[in-house]
Formats: structure tokens, sequence, C-alpha cells
């Protein structure tokens, strides 16, 4: 009966020992995808304020062209600021209305940004102005940028959302507070075809 008793003390045990390290890897492994979510939204948010730090310079530039659109120039200053005021926290992923806050705010300024290059188009001047060329090159590098680290951002979050939603961790996911994380996603004004006429 003795021999027994070991015999079920050292099943449950081993099940416990199988159980535990099943948790530990299962948690570690969602920590270690979520800190890479994390990490890579820092990349994010860093590129996108180099976006944001150099427009100033950009508007302040074409300043200095007297009969120049202050329209355009407006725009650009608002949706910047406006760009800059929403705030997204590494905690804050996992709420698609946040994510989808920041992205439209970022969205807007590449519109208004966009406008200010269509517009300096009718500059010739501005257009061979050095420091004006330096800037747009920053600025064509950083919307790169910006571009590369969102796609890393969302494979980032895949990962981690495809981990916590598979079994059996999606299971440990629910009892230890793992939420899915939203993801960039395209403009709407991306889903419309441009208009082109050559009749002018």
């Amino acid at each position: 009966m003795k021999r027994s008793l070991w015999i079920t003390l050292l099943v449950v045990l081993g099940v416990g020992i199988f159980v535990f390290s099943s948790i530990k890897s299962t948690q570690n492994t969602m920590v270690t995808l979520e800190e890479g979510v994390v990490a890579q939204w820092a990349q994010v948010e860093n590129v996108y304020q180099r976006r944001a730090d150099l427009i100033p310079n950009l508007v302040s530039t074409v300043k200095g062209y007297a009969n120049f659109e202050q329209g355009v120039l407006t725009d650009v200053a608002e949706a910047r600021a406006k760009a800059t005021s929403v705030q997204i926290t590494a905690k804050d992923l996992d709420d698609p209305q946040l994510v989808e806050k920041f992205n439209s705010s970022q969205n807007q300024l590449s519109q208004a940004f966009g406008r200010l290059l269509s517009v300096q188009e009718n500059y010739p001047d501005l257009k061979a102005n050095v420091q004006f060329q330096a800037l747009m090159t920053e600025l064509e590098g950083t919307e790169n940028r910006i571009s590369v680290e969102r796609k890393k951002f969302n494979e980032a979050a895949r990962a981690y959302n495809t981990h916590i939603k598979q079994f059996p961790a999606n299971i440990f996911a629910n009892m230890l507070g793992f939420e899915e994380k939203a993801y960039f996603t395209a403009a709407p004004s991306a889903q419309q075809v441009p208009t082109v006429d050559f009749s002018k």
C-alpha cells in the first residue's frame, strides 16, 4: 500500500511539474512577444516624432516666400499640433479606437504635408532652395521609415496576437490578462482611386 501511495504522489508531482512548466513557458512567451510589440511601438513613436520635429523647420523655410499659400501652411501646422496631441502608451495598444484615433491624426498630417508638396511645385525658387531640398530629403526618408516601422509593428502585433489566440496559450492569456493588440490600417482615403484629368 505504501508503494502505491508513493507512485500516486510521484504521478501527481510529475503532472504538477508538467503543468507548472507549461504555464511558465506559455507566460514567458507571451511576455516576450508583448515586449516585442511595446518595443516596436516605441520605434513607431520615434519616427513620428522625427517627422513632427522636421515639419516646423520646413514650414519656417517656406514662410520666407511671401506669396506662398498661407492656408496650406496653416493646415500643416494645425495637423501637426493635432498629431502630436494624440498620445498612446504601450498599455493602450489593445484599444482599437485609441489606435485608430492616433492613426487618423497621423494620416491628417500626412495629407496636409502632401498638399504642401503639391503646392511647392508652383514655386521654382522654393524648389531650388538648398535648405528646403535638404528638409524635403529628410522628410521623405522619415516617411519611408514610418512605413517600415508600422509594418514591423504590425508583424510584431500579429505574432503576439496569433500566439495568445492559439491553444493552450489562449486559456492562460485570458487568465493572465493578455489582450489582443490593434494593428495599423490604411487610411480610408487609400481605398479611393485618384482622378486623373489630362484635358487641362
